[in-house]
């Protein structure tokens, strides 16, 4: 990683990290162990890649960073609140996530369970509130985009095909539809959401959206080579887990050279997307190749 994108990386994330501490008090009364589990879920952890992605795309257009940084908080709330549930002994049982302990082993599986959900509706309060757009057709065109990023049409819709696709035979087109629902809406909806706020045309937003498509491809592939070459030490997770499971995956289709060099015209492809905003879209560029980098 470069030190130019690691150094606004690190920025990015102490100024989400922060927004997330106060949009989420802790609580009291006999409520307290779900703001509690809320909060262990969403600080303390991770790059903050899909905020980042919002802070910088609201950027290229020259929104107010704070109502940037409201979607950057939703978006990740959305993204914790899907790890806590694909942690959970009835999807992918993991003990380990960011390097420390799941939720529900944190706390326990109703507790995971809750806080998943609160964070999930937590997430549209603050896009629907006035705060985060003085115009309401554009707070309810991220609530839109967002719904349809999270739900069966994307995030939820591939964690069901990935449960239902173990130790079934998946072809490459089954895994692409795969992981750009389960993984690439989530990033789509992050790319695109600064060009939402920025109320830029068309054109514009099916740019980014291209650029997330292929950036969200590369990013699995770059997930799935850590998944069988990584260490759990460097991954904050258990590894090789995806080849117990008998699970599918763009490396054990394509091998981990196919994988890496997909990846790699994937991270370059994306960038070549960003060509229309120059030297404003640095940092993008560079989030591309490390992407993929990651995984090497």
């Amino acid at each position: 990683m470069s030190a130019a994108l690691s150094e606004a990386l690190a920025a990015s994330a102490a100024k989400v990290e922060a927004a997330l501490d106060a949009f989420l008090p802790e609580g009291e009364g006999l409520e307290a162990g779900l703001h509690a589990a809320m909060r262990y879920a969403c600080l303390g952890g991770g790059k903050r890649m899909r905020p980042f992605l919002v802070l910088e795309t609201a950027k290229l257009f020259s929104v107010d960073e704070a109502c940037a940084m409201r979607v950057a908080c939703a978006i990740e709330m959305v993204h914790c609140y899907s790890l806590v549930h694909d942690d959970l002994p009835a999807m992918d049982d993991d003990d380990l996530r960011r390097g420390r302990p799941t939720v529900h082993k944190a706390f326990d599986e109703a507790t995971a369970i809750l806080a998943g959900d609160a964070l999930l509706t937590k997430a549209f309060e603050i896009l629907a509130h006035p705060l985060t757009h003085a115009d309401p057709l554009v707070r309810a065109e991220l609530v839109l985009a967002l719904a349809l990023a999270s739900g069966a049409e994307g995030m939820c819709g591939g964690q069901q095909i990935d449960l239902a696709a173990e130790g079934e035979t998946l072809d490459i087109g089954q895994i692409t539809r795969l992981q750009r629902l389960k993984t690439g809406a989530l990033i789509g909806f992050a790319a695109q959401s600064g060009a939402i706020l920025g109320k830029a045309p068309a054109h514009i937003r099916h740019t980014l959206v291209a650029f997330a498509h292929d950036l969200g491809l590369a990013f699995q592939m770059a997930d799935d080579l850590i998944d069988v070459e990584g260490s759990a030490s460097v991954a904050g997770k258990a590894t090789g887990k995806d080849a117990a499971r008998g699970k599918a995956t763009f490396v054990s289709i394509l091998g981990p050279e196919r994988a890496r060099a997909q990846a790699e015209l994937l991270a370059a492809q994306a960038a070549r997307h960003l060509d229309l905003f120059d030297a404003k879209a640095a940092h993008l560029r560079a989030l591309a190749q490390w992407t993929v980098a990651r995984g090497a």
